[in-house]
């Protein structure tokens, strides 16, 4: 994946503005995540974010043992500040060069440091996108983050069946189109989706 340790900071910032400026009111609006509304997804990020910070630190029970199927916990009155605070920490944890070395778990899964942090990178630019996209929102992801991700996904796609992305079939997009747009097609989404309300 890779052997430099990359500042997951940026990402997380730009997540956490994302969800400062989302309306409540839609909340209950869909996303490109099938069947997750916004507070479903904010609630998701919040429990990966949780997730991915103790693999980060090695610190392995409820949370990283928790499958992704398992359902989205779902969002207090101030899941703002809960959203945020958790970002924080996982960014926080990623900083450790150790977070990066060895083996750890995330989702049930064990695996080794380097790609629990590329995946913690893709889960924030994907579903930065995800959110973004859902409500309407700018959004461009952190370039190192994204470069990150992309390569995580690209190595999914190269390494399994290559319709498949981590969240669904791939979908097609042209190579010269934007990193972002690729590694949303890679992620199994349509960088073309847009809320039906």
């Amino acid at each position: 994946m890779t052997d430099t340790v990359v500042d997951l900071g940026p990402q997380t910032r730009i997540v956490a503005r994302l969800a400062r400026e989302v309306d409540d009111a839609r909340l209950g609006d869909p996303t490109p995540c099938p069947g997750l509304a916004v507070r479903d997804l904010l609630g998701h990020l919040t429990g990966l974010c949780a997730a991915f910070r103790d693999a980060a630190r090695k610190d392995l029970g409820a949370t990283t043992d928790t499958p992704p199927t398992a359902g989205p916990p779902d969002i207090g009155p101030g899941w703002r500040a809960d959203l945020t605070a958790a970002l924080d920490g996982l960014a926080a944890a990623w900083r450790d060069p150790a977070a990066w070395t060895g083996t750890t778990r995330a989702g049930g899964v064990t695996l080794p440091g380097a790609v629990a942090a590329a995946v913690a990178a893709d889960e924030l630019v994907v579903h930065g996108w995800d959110l973004a996209r859902a409500t309407g929102l700018p959004y461009a992801p952190d370039p190192a983050a994204l470069d990150l991700a992309h390569g995580f996904l690209s190595a999914a796609a190269e390494a399994g069946d290559q319709r498949e992305g981590p969240f669904g079939p791939v979908v097609a997009v042209p190579a010269d189109a934007p990193l972002l747009d690729r590694a949303i097609g890679l992620s199994g989404r349509d960088p073309r989706w847009t809320p039906t309300r």
